[in-house]
C-alpha cells in the first residue's frame, strides 16, 4: 500500500475530512476531500460533517476554521507553518489609529491572526473584499494588514477614505512590472491574470484581476491559449488539471510561499496517525474573533 493509499485508508478510519488550499504542492491537492482559496476553505469548514478537519495550509486558516467550528477538532499538517502577512500588524497599531477616527471600521484580510480578528470589525477575504466594504455604513476603512489588496479594492470604492498598513504578502509582493513585462515579451499574445495581493503597478498591467479562485475560473473558461500567471505557482496544479491544452507562465524564479510548501504528503501521513498539532484558542478570544468571521459570512451572500 503506497503512502496515498495509507492517507485514505486513515482519514476514513478516524472520520476526517482533509483541506487544502490551492497553494499547497500538488500531491497534497490530490488526496484532500476539498481544495480551495481562503473563503471557500472557510465555509466548508462549516459544513463537513466529521468532526475532525485536516488543515493542509498555513495556520490562520486553521484558526478561522476553529473560530467557526469550536465543537470541531481542527489539526495543521505543520503547525509551524505560517504567513508573514499576518504578524504585520497588532493590536496597539490599530487602537492608535481607531483614536483618530469617531466613525471608522476595521476590515481585516482573512490573512491575519485570531487576535487581530477580535480586534475588527469584518473580515474579508480577496474575492468579497469589495462586496462587504461596500455595504459598510462607515466612510472610513482601516484595512489591515495587506496594503496592496487594500489599495486595490479603494480605486473601486472613492467614496470611502481607507487608511492602509504597510503589511504584504512577500510572494506577491516580490512579483513585479519588470517581471511581468519581461513575460509578456516572451509571450505576447498571453493574458495577464493577476492576484490583487500584488502591487497596484502590476495590477494595472493586467487582463483580468481575482482571487486564486476566480483567477482560476477565468483561464477555464477563456477561450484563449496562454496565460501569465502572477501568484503563488501552486495554483498551476488545478489549472493544468482543468485546462490539460492550454499553457501558463510563472514570472520569476521564487514564486512559491516556503510555508505553504511545508504541508506533505509524509506529513499528512504522519498527523493523520497521531493528531497532534491541534489548533487550540482561548474560548473568550475565539468569541470576540467569530463576530468579524461570522459578519464576513452574512454579508457575502
Amino acid at each position: 500500500m503506497n503512502l496515498n493509499e495509507e492517507i485514505q485508508k486513515l482519514k476514513t478510519e478516524k472520520n476526517v475530512a482533509i483541506l487544502a488550499h490551492y497553494y499547497v504542492d500538488g500531491e497534497v491537492q490530490e488526496i484532500a476531500d476539498y481544495v480551495g482559496d481562503s473563503y471557500y476553505l472557510s465555509k466548508i469548514a462549516t459544513k463537513v460533517q466529521q468532526q475532525t478537519i485536516l488543515f493542509c495550509g498555513v495556520k490562520f486558516m486553521g484558526e478561522s476554521a476553529k473560530i467557526l467550528n469550536p465543537e470541531k477538532k481542527i489539526v495543521m499538517v505543520d503547525d509551524s507553518a505560517g504567513c508573514p502577512m499576518a504578524h504585520m500588524i497588532n493590536v496597539e497599531t490599530i487602537n492608535n489609529i481607531k483614536a483618530d477616527y469617531s466613525d471608522i471600521a476595521v476590515v481585516c484580510y482573512i490573512n491575519s491572526s485570531a487576535e487581530i480578528k477580535s480586534h475588527s470589525d469584518v473580515c474579508v477575504t480577496s474575492s468579497n473584499a469589495y462586496q462587504i466594504i461596500s455595504k459598510l455604513p462607515q466612510k472610513n476603512i482601516l484595512f489591515i494588514p495587506d496594503k496592496h489588496l487594500g489599495t486595490y479594492i479603494s480605486t473601486k470604492i472613492p467614496d470611502k477614505n481607507f487608511i492602509f498598513h504597510n503589511g504584504y504578502c512577500p510572494v506577491h509582493q516580490a512579483i513585479t512590472t519588470t517581471n511581468v513585462l519581461k513575460a509578456q515579451k516572451t509571450y505576447p499574445d498571453a493574458k495577464i491574470l493577476v492576484h490583487p495581493e500584488c502591487h497596484i503597478d502590476v495590477i494595472k498591467l493586467a487582463d483580468f484581476v481575482g482571487s486564486t479562485s476566480e483567477i482560476i475560473d477565468y483561464a477555464t473558461k477563456s477561450h484563449e491559449q496562454n496565460f501569465i500567471i502572477c501568484t503563488d505557482n501552486g495554483i498551476l496544479h488545478e489549472l493544468h488539471k482543468k485546462n490539460p491544452k492550454k499553457n501558463f507562465c510563472l514570472v520569476n524564479e521564487k514564486q512559491y510561499c516556503p510555508d505553504m510548501k511545508l504541508n506533505t504528503l509524509q506529513k499528512v501521513y504522519d498527523v493523520l496517525n497521531s493528531m497532534d498539532s491541534e489548533i487550540i484558542l482561548n474560548e473568550d478570544l475565539r468569541q470576540k474573533a467569530q463576530t468579524s468571521l461570522a459578519r464576513m459570512l452574512e454579508l457575502a451572500n
